[in-house]
């Protein structure tokens, strides 16, 4: 089921004090996720973002997002994934929480590159993504919290809130 409007909650940034930022609620299912992104397309530029910002923004949670849909729920299993990105100043906070299985070794991914100095039908299938997202975000935790995956990340943006 695509997301709609009633799976977006937007709150105004004058509201009491309260930084910009948005939610929604999604199915962990690829499908879901391409309409997710489509509709964080619309989203992030309300936040101030400016179009480069936006782009890494998208790839960062492409990957992740994609990681939950394959690698979380047990095949054929249903479940859920929510976002929320908030702007702080200059910055941009985004937090991943998911009730799949928890991250191997309950942590992230080490650091580092996986070896690409191996021939090509050597290469891994995967480990490239965590690596581009540890290159694109200033910041990248994760917890395991009352059966839930929560990954949150920083995004640093080139100006401050108020002149976005």
């Amino acid at each position: 089921m695509p997301p709609d409007a009633a799976d977006c909650v937007e709150v105004d940034g004058d509201a009491e004090g309260a930084a910009p930022h948005f939610r929604m609620a999604f199915p962990a299912g690829s499908e879901a996720v391409r309409q997710a992104l489509l509709r964080l397309r619309g989203e992030l530029p309300r936040l101030g973002l400016a179009e480069p910002e936006i782009g890494t923004a998208e790839i960062v949670l492409a990957e992740l997002l994609n990681n939950i849909v394959e690698h979380a729920y047990d095949p054929g299993a249903e479940g859920g994934i929510e976002l929320e990105c908030e702007r702080r100043k200059t910055r941009l906070v985004c937090t991943i929480s998911d009730g799949g299985g928890p991250m191997p070794g309950d942590r992230l991914p080490e650091k580092g590159l996986a070896a690409t100095d191996v021939a090509r039908q050597d290469l891994p299938e995967g480990g490239f993504g965590w690596f581009l997202i540890r290159e694109l975000v200033e910041e990248l935790s994760y917890a395991r919290q009352d059966g839930k995956n929560i990954v949150r990340f920083g995004l640093g943006l080139g100006r401050p809130a108020s002149e976005a």
